[in-house]
């Protein structure tokens, strides 16, 4: 299992984020039938993002399979007297290349601001871990005409300070908080409008080299049937899946699915 990874990817990425979901057992053998997929995916860059508490049965699980480790979450100090955080250090001293930040579950329900996912993003990178920068609009925002407001903000707020050799270490998951866990999905044409503002808005910060080589994934109510239309899509690289990623069969049918769009796009 590969543990440094870098976001100039030249294919899909999809991260399954197991949620607070699974004990260690169903953990393992979860891990264990997407690593024995491995062969079947070599077209895509594949992460799964199990709970802390499951972490060190996944990594064995995985062995010296390419699929990667992420945290879902981390504190942006090292070390201190943070009870109940883990730190980047940490994530990465258990063999993680990846962790989640500004997941829309962590501002919602734990008040985390654009400030404190800045600094949670640095701290990321600083450890060697590629951050998986989340964002996205409430439902009240979209149907108010907002959302570009509200996306444009996190996004300034969350990569205030960063450079762009920095940034081509982040990968961006735009996540509408309205589909997530919803059962309702962005149709293709919602989804590339929002990635192609990012893409826009990336250009003028970072210049339009950077902007055309960000990885920008889709999150909310991936599942096997909706995967091949929304990869598709010009701006859109892979998917950072929730529910559909609990299970093995569709997970990785989502996987191949994003692999069988890519080579259409090629």
């Amino acid at each position: 299992m590969e543990d440094t990874m870098s976001a100039a990817f030249n294919k899909p990425f999809v991260a399954g984020n197991w949620k607070m979901n699974l004990d260690q057992t169903q953990a393992r053998e979860l891990a264990v039938g997407v690593a024995q997929a491995g062969p079947d995916l070599t077209g895509a860059e594949v992460v799964l993002i199990p709970p802390f508490t499951s972490m060190a049965q996944v990594r064995e699980a995985l062995g010296h399979s390419p699929v990667g480790l992420g945290g879902q979450n981390c504190h942006w100090e090292d070390k201190g007297a943070f009870t109940g955080e883990v730190s980047a250090a940490m994530l990465k001293d258990a063999g993680c290349g990846y962790v989640l930040v500004g997941h829309s579950e962590r501002r919602q329900f734990f008040g985390e601001t654009d400030a404190a996912i800045n600094k949670k993003l640095r701290a990321g990178h600083k450890n060697g871990l590629c951050p998986i920068f989340c964002l996205g609009e409430t439902l009240a925002e979209r149907e108010e005409g907002r959302t570009e407001l509200r996306i444009v903000s996190q996004l300034a707020g969350g990569l205030e300070g960063l450079t762009g050799d920095e940034f081509e270490r982040v990968v961006v998951a735009y996540e509408p908080v309205w589909a997530i866990g919803t059962g309702r999905t962005a149709t293709p044409a919602q989804a590339e409008e929002v990635h192609g503002l990012i893409r826009r808005e990336l250009s003028k910060k970072y210049g339009q080299g950077v902007a055309a080589c960000a990885i920008m994934i889709y999150g909310g109510s991936v599942k096997p049937d909706n995967a091949l239309v929304l990869y598709q899509e010009k701006d859109i690289d892979g998917f950072l899946v929730g529910g559909a990623s609990l299970e093995a069969g569709s997970f990785i049918t989502i996987i191949k699915e994003a692999i069988k769009a890519d080579r259409k796009k090629q």
